[in-house]
């Protein structure tokens, strides 16, 4: 995802560059969703990591 996300943004970029102003805003709105996204499943997975992590050495 945020793979997707960079190119998006890369995308973005290219057409800002171009002057393709509406191309450039909807790549660059798609890579900022896509990158908070990756953040919030990267916090949420190392929030499951750390209870599990918990879990197994109190047993």
């Amino acid at each position: 995802m945020l793979r997707w996300a960079a190119v998006f943004f890369v995308i973005s970029i290219i057409a800002a560059i171009f002057g393709f102003a509406g191309i450039a805003s909807a790549a660059a709105g798609i890579a900022k969703v896509l990158f908070f996204i990756f953040l919030a499943v990267a916090v949420i997975m190392l929030l499951m990591g750390i209870s599990v992590g918990r879990s197994i050495t109190h047993h």
